[in-house]
Parts: structure tokens; sequence; C-alpha cells
């Protein structure tokens, strides 16, 4: 028996790197598996129907279940097909997991409109879109007094949520990721749908485009070792999130190799009241107090 028999989950951008992993572990937990992706470069641009595919046959020359769609995740269209497709093809829909993107990296001062807008599009749009017709969906299954008990994992990274130079557009979308994932668990509840998402550090084609990863994402010279980097590591936490029986909602997690961390969202701290309408020369004067810069 394994952890997700029964479910049917889409997982987008699933052709290649973690997402791949994602797609065939979940099908050798048991589920019914969409693949998801259009098969295009690092930057979004090109498109190769063949990559979803290939992690089709893999699944299916393994006794799996799976079917591959190229649809793209960011046209309103197209996300309505992705979801009538898994219902149609599989019966139902129990997971999605939103993780499609694009990596287009540059200093601030150095990024053009194009760069900001494609990251952000495939990013932001790219999760909204398919979670919108899935929760569409699954809203209509609990009016008709259907019992839902459904999951949607989104991909946030560390770039967004601690900050990287030369990822403005990156770490923005998600960042803005990370808010989605919160309020949507906050509005999905009462559905029976459960929202997370993770930060997953692992060996990606954009990790090895990083600035900085290049190197360190490297396999381990001695094949013995553990690879922490190995994209596999992500996707058990992904799995443990999608099951059915499972009732976190609402948190994002960071994961790489054997760890998994839990992210305390944005919180209030250190206060400074006067009790009346500050001056300027006052928080001149006590703002660095309240930073711990004085």
């Amino acid at each position: 028996m394994g952890a997700l028999d029964g479910r049917v989950a889409i997982v987008t951008g699933a052709g290649r790197g973690i997402g791949r992993e994602h797609a065939l572990l979940f099908a050798t937990e048991g589920a019914k598996v969409v693949v998801n992706d259009l098969g295009g470069a690092v930057d979004g641009s090109g498109d190769d129907r063949s990559p979803a595919q290939q992690v089709v046959d893999e699944i299916t020359s393994a006794g799996g279940e799976a079917v591959a769609n190229s649809d793209d995740v960011t046209d309103w269209e197209g996300g309505q097909r992705l979801i009538r497709g898994a219902v149609d093809a599989f019966g139902d829909l129990h997971v999605l997991v939103n993780n499609a993107g694009i990596l287009r990296d540059k200093m601030l001062v150095n990024m053009s409109e194009a760069d900001w807008d494609a990251v952000i599009h495939v990013h932001l749009k790219g999760h909204f879109v398919p979670t919108r017709h899935a929760a569409a969906y699954w809203r209509e299954q609990t009016k008709a007094g259907r019992e839902v008990q459904a999951a949607v994992v989104n991909t946030s990274s560390t770039s967004g949520l601690l900050g990287n130079p030369g990822q403005t557009n990156y770490g923005t979308a998600k960042a803005g990721i990370g808010a989605f994932t919160v309020i949507a668990a906050q509005e999905l509840s009462r559905y029976g749908v459960r929202v997370n998402a993770i930060a997953p550090a692992a060996r990606t084609r954009m990790t090895e485009q990083t600035p900085g990863l290049e190197d360190i994402v490297k396999p381990p010279a001695d094949p013995a070792m553990f690879d922490t980097w190995d994209p596999a590591n992500v996707s058990p936490l992904v799995a443990a999130l999608s099951t059915a029986g499972c009732a976190i909602t609402g948190k994002v997690f960071f994961v790489q190799g054997g760890t998994v961390r839990l992210f305390q969202p944005w919180t209030m701290t250190g206060t400074i009241d006067k009790g009346d309408r500050w001056s300027v020369a006052e928080l001149e004067e006590k703002l660095p107090g309240l930073v711990g810069g004085g």
C-alpha cells in the first residue's frame, strides 16, 4: 500500500528536476499523475513536449498510471484544461503541486522590464491559475455533498523568503507565493482543501545557474556519500503533505537533503510607543534602538 493510493495528482513543471522527482515518487506511492510541462528553457523560451512524455513513460513502464499535459499554466483556458484533463483521465482530482517556474537573474540596475514581467508571470500567475480552477472544482464537489480531502503544495524559495542578490524578480515572485499559500489556506479550508508550500534547496537547472551555487550543488565525488543536493530528497515532504490524512495547512517548509525546517512567517517584534504622534527628530533618535543599531 502506498501513501497516495487512490489519489489523483497534477504536478506542474514535472518534465525535469524537482517536478520530475515529485511525479515519479507520487506514482511509486500509488497516485495517478498528470505530468504537466511545456518543456521550455530555464528562461522560459522554447517549447518541447517530450520531457513530460518521457516521465510518463518512466511511470507507466514501472506499472504506474500517468498522462502527459502540455498546457500553459499561466493561461486561463490552459489552466481549465489542465484540471479538466485530470478529472477526465482519472475521474477526480485530489492534489495539485505547483512547481513550474523560470529564471532570469540580473542585478536590479540591469534588469529589463521583460525579465521582470516574465518571471513574475510564470511563477505567480502560474500558481494562481491552476489553483483557482482546482479550487472551483473542489468547491463544486463540496456543494454536491462529497467529502473533499484535497491538497495544494506550492513552491516558494529562500531567494524570496530570506533574500538573494541578483534575483529581485524571482525572489519577489517566490515571496508572493508564500503569501498566496497562507491566504489560500485560510480561504479554502471550508472546502476541505489544505494549502502548504516548500522552499527547496536542490540541484536543478535553475540552481546550477544561480550565482554562487554552481560548484556547491555538484554531486559528491564519492558516490557512497549522501547527496544533499539530490532533487529526489525534496519529494517525500511534498508527498507527505499530499496524503489524505495530513492535517497541516498554511505552512511553508524549507527542505534540503534530510533537513526539514518550518518557516516562521512575518511577525512583529520590538515596539516603541510614544502614546502620541512622533516627530521626525524623535524617530531619528529612537529607530536605531528599535532595530538593534543603538
